[in-house]
């Protein structure tokens, strides 16, 4: 038997009669904090490199996936092996320049692969994409990653941000920028926050939805605009 199975029916056994209250108690949505805690934990050791604790977070972040998949298969809707066998369906899927014909040379192509079969994909049970021109994120995702893909995003599509993203301030910024040097920016615009009474995760937040939606009117005022008339 493997370990994997083993952890599986150690977590059936918790939540079977008899077994333990805690466990018996909990639901998808109790659970959800965590997850939220143990994927924390699993950055912080993959930040130091921290590789025999980054071991044991590994483990934490497992049981949550088998948890849910249990209580999932309690309620007859999928079970661990039905989890496992769509993740490796989807990776075999999205690489028929591994497991099938063709050839790609470099990361950027694999990329562009990816996104154009994930375009074309029914995802089962997936919520609708909202409309708009920006991908649909997450509502949990933190305000910095949110703001990373919206600025990805209007250069990837080449969105007309206009003035809602002083553009040469950013580049001015990237320019020789090092990830110890943006660290500690970062951290002290943190500090300076604290200080000032600002709330840094909301303020981001509300900047990123400022500049979503001022791109999103510019697009959406583009595509009013009658076509030129052909000579």
């Amino acid at each position: 038997m493997s370990a994997i199975e083993d952890l599986r029916r150690t977590v059936a056994r918790l939540r079977a009669p008899g077994g333990c209250p805690w466990d018996q108690e909990q639901t998808h949505q109790s659970l959800a904090v965590c997850l939220a805690e143990e994927c924390a934990e699993l950055l912080d050791t993959i930040d130091r490199l921290d590789m025999p604790h980054m071991r044991e977070e590994l483990g934490d972040v497992l049981i949550q996936v088998v948890f849910h998949a249990q209580l999932a298969e309690e309620q007859g809707l999928f079970d661990l092996e039905a989890v496992a066998r769509e993740i490796n369906d989807k990776l075999i899927r999205r690489h028929p320049h591994v497991f099938g014909t063709g050839k790609l040379d470099t990361s950027e192509q694999v990329l562009v692969q990816w996104e154009q079969i994930k375009s074309t994909e029914k995802k089962n049970g997936a919520q609708p994409a909202a409309a708009g021109v920006f991908k649909r994120q997450p509502p949990a995702l933190p305000s910095l990653l949110n703001a990373l893909e919206v600025h990805k995003q209007v250069h990837k599509k080449s969105l007309p941000a206009g003035d809602a993203i002083d553009e040469a301030r950013v580049q001015q910024l990237a320019a020789g920028l090092t990830e110890a040097q943006a660290g500690r920016m970062i951290f002290e615009l943190a500090a300076a926050c604290r200080s000032a009474g600002i709330d840094p995760e909301s303020a981001l937040r509300r900047e990123t939805l400022r500049v979503a939606q001022a791109v999103e009117q510019r697009v959406a005022a583009a595509a009013r605009a009658p076509a030129p008339e052909q000579a």
